[in-house]
This record gives C-alpha cells, sequence and structure tokens, in this order.
C-alpha cells in the first residue's frame, strides 16, 4: 500500500490555512468532478434479462423406469411478439428459444416434441413458460404445452412440471369416444413443478417484468 509523504504538522497547516481562507473558491477547470453512478442492485436490475436455460433427466411418479428429458433454451424479449386480439399487441413476457423433450420407455417405445418458446415469467428461482410444438410424434404441431421449473438451492434438487402430466383437462370437453380432451395451456401457464430432477439441471434467471409502454389514445379510451 503507498504510504502518504505528508507529515502531520504540515497536514494541520494546510487545514488550517483552507479554514482562515473563508468560503472555498470556485473549483479550478482541472479538479475531477464527482460521477454519479448506479448502486450494483440498480446495475443488476438494468442489465438483467430473465431466461432460463438446462437439460435435465426427470423422475415421474406415473413413470417411474421411464427414461423422461427436458431441454430448455428460453429468453424474456418483452413487447418483441404480435399477439391478435391483443389491445397493445405486445406482452411484458414474450420471449424466445426452444423446448424439447423426450419420453423412452425400457421397451424401447418413445414420444419426442419440439417447440418454439412464446412467453417467459420468472420469480426468483421458479420460472413458467409456454411453448408452440413446431414437430413432433405425439403432440400436434401448433399445441401449446406449459413448463415450469423450480432451481433447487442449499443441496435441494430442482424440479420440473408439465402441462401434460396433471391437472390440465376441461371436464366439459370430450371427444367422439367419450374421453376428455385436453385444452391447449395458454400463455405462461404452467402447473407448479411436481417432478424432481435427477440427472442435470436447469439456471432460472429472473428479473421482474416491465411496465407496458403507453398506447396512442389510451387516456380516451378510459374515458
Amino acid at each position: 500500500m503507498r504510504k502518504t509523504t505528508l507529515g502531520a504538522t504540515a497536514a494541520i497547516a494546510v487545514l488550517a490555512g483552507l479554514i482562515a481562507a473563508g468560503p472555498a473558491p470556485a473549483a479550478p477547470a482541472t479538479t475531477p468532478t464527482a460521477t454519479v453512478t448506479p448502486t450494483a442492485s440498480a446495475r443488476q436490475q438494468v442489465a438483467k434479462t430473465a431466461s432460463v436455460h438446462g437439460k435435465a433427466r426427470i423422475s415421474y411418479i406415473e413413470s417411474l423406469d421411464d427414461d423422461i428429458r427436458f431441454t430448455i433454451d428460453a429468453v424474456q424479449k418483452p413487447f418483441s411478439r404480435t399477439w391478435p386480439g391483443n389491445a397493445s399487441g405486445r406482452m411484458a413476457t414474450d420471449a424466445w428459444g426452444t423446448l424439447k423433450f423426450s419420453h423412452t420407455t425400457p421397451s424401447g417405445a418413445g414420444g419426442w416434441a419440439e417447440a418454439e418458446v412464446d412467453c417467459l415469467v420468472t420469480s426468483g428461482r421458479t420460472a413458467t413458460l409456454t411453448a408452440v410444438v413446431t414437430k413432433s410424434n405425439v403432440e400436434e404441431v401448433g399445441a401449446r404445452l406449459g413448463i415450469s421449473v423450480q432451481q433447487g438451492a442449499e443441496g435441494e434438487p430442482d424440479r420440473l412440471g408439465f402441462s401434460w402430466g396433471v391437472a390440465n383437462i376441461d371436464p366439459g370437453s370430450v371427444d367422439e369416444k367419450g374421453d376428455l380432451v385436453r385444452p391447449q395451456a395458454g400463455t405462461c401457464m404452467a402447473p407448479a413443478p411436481f417432478t424432481t430432477v435427477i440427472k442435470g439441471g436447469f439456471k432460472v434467471v429472473h428479473a421482474d417484468i416491465r411496465k407496458s409502454p403507453a398506447q396512442p389514445g389510451a387516456a380516451s379510451r378510459r374515458g
């Protein structure tokens, strides 16, 4: 560490001179001005973008011997999509990326799907996202799937939930065979993360939802 060479006597003399001089003169042009910088937390909030990344194998109570895997790469890009029928046309939770899953039974039979992420919302270590199927041997192309992810903490495992695993039924909707029809998940809608990750894991980055931009004529519509 560099030590000062100014002795105590000199320091007192300088201080006395400053006190006796009366009001401080204007700072010379060469004196650097103080720069106000954002706090670390403020910079962090500005820089953060909500996202979920990772791949994992899960343990699902209905298929304990099956190999079920998910790969997620999702990034929130607010107000970047056009939604027909939506007043603003875009949403703060708009997102882009990919979702992939595969489900293989001990006999070798398997199902898989690839989907395009369209919505993502986060809260701490938890996130929900939806993705629209683009390719699959078990899902209908165009169907929206809901996924939830919870990143584990303090040694706890990560967890994941998926809309076709539990709960997502409409008791009043049946097909020609009389079977219940599973409704499509709404944007960012998914059940709680009810399965446990047994291999791999996910990284959730949280960012607060942004305020929607003002819409032209919004005040007049409110009356």
